[in-house]
């Protein structure tokens, strides 16, 4: 027999912790399904400094520890799988997943993103050998070096920041003119002597034998490409939005999720908060306010099917 829950919360970043802290206070029964560890992009943060309320920045790994730990304070259970399938049936859905099927009353997706990777030839070929997307994870091995960083966005210049304590070597690649990333963040990335910064530029090959040796680079202006040394290239262009395990569900073309105000899906009961779903801003302290807000108006959902709800 399938397990059976109130409101199931499918992933654990910074929007399905705080979407699964309000359901539980609301006196839900909350189960949250993630794959890996709860946090999600969070867990990439190194130095989050402009989440409100907190004047000493922290990891994003000790804010996600600490959201985790409230959920669980207030009665949310987690469970560690892989989600496949969510069918919407009469009176529920039914989640299929690694573990088994789960069953609940009301869902709330906060899958987050994954990724995006360059489609270069040799990215794949020297991935975890030089070709990283996590520069917490990765930047230590390669202290001193010369590491290249392509993106223009918050990640990739937060990333350039921090590798450039690791090393005085650090090239930021963007293909366009200017960053796209917050006024303040893209200026201390442009005062930094530390970080070298290549607009109109785009990487066009990564080479080596082992390990990464080298990238062809392109001037997107005159064409011309040249080779330089590197000994690592940190990829941050962007996410894909992880919503696989969906049928039937709206998405605009890069494939978020379409919600209203209250994060209602076009299929009643199924609620999206976070990175997966259509944003024109996509922060921690945005994710933790979509999560509020879904878990909130998938209790006012509950109250309505039950026929609790208020004249």
């Amino acid at each position: 027999m399938s397990e059976q829950h109130e409101l199931v919360v499918i992933g654990a970043g910074p929007a399905g912790l705080t979407a699964a802290q309000y359901g539980a206070r609301a006196n839900l029964d909350v189960l949250v399904i993630e794959e890996l560890a709860a946090g999600g992009q969070a867990l990439f943060i190194d130095h989050l400094e402009n989440y409100p309320g907190i004047a000493t920045p922290i990891s994003g790994f000790e804010l996600a520890d600490i959201m985790k730990q409230q959920a669980e304070t207030f009665g949310a259970k987690f469970m560690a799988a892989s989600v496949q399938n969510v069918v919407k049936r009469a009176g529920d859905f039914l989640i299929e997943t690694s573990e088994g099927p789960i069953e609940a009353k009301a869902v709330i997706v906060a899958s987050g993103s994954k990724h995006r990777h360059l489609g270069v030839p040799g990215e794949e070929a020297f991935a975890a050998k030089g070709v990283s997307y996590c520069a917490t994870c990765d930047g230590p091995f390669f202290k001193g070096k010369r590491i290249f960083v392509v993106g223009g966005g918050d990640t990739a210049c937060d990333e350039s920041m921090y590798l450039s304590k690791l090393t005085d070597q650090v090239v930021l690649v963007h293909r366009k003119d200017r960053f796209r990333a917050q006024k303040a963040l893209a200026s201390r990335v442009l005062a930094n002597p530390r970080i070298k910064v290549l607009f109109n530029t785009t990487v066009q090959e990564i080479k080596g034998t082992k390990t990464v040796e080298s990238v062809v680079l392109k001037d997107v202006l005159t064409g011309e490409t040249r080779e330089e040394h590197a000994d690592a290239v940190f990829v941050f262009v962007g996410a894909d939005p992880q919503t696989s395990m969906l049928n039937g569900v709206a998405k605009d073309e890069m494939g978020s999720i379409i919600v209203d105000d209250h994060m209602r899906t076009n299929i009643p009961g199924l609620f999206a908060a976070g990175d997966v779903r259509v944003s024109p801003f996509r922060q921690v302290v945005t994710a933790c306010g979509d999560g509020a807000i879904a878990a909130h108006a998938a209790s006012q959902y509950l109250d309505e099917i039950e026929g609790h709800t208020y004249a």
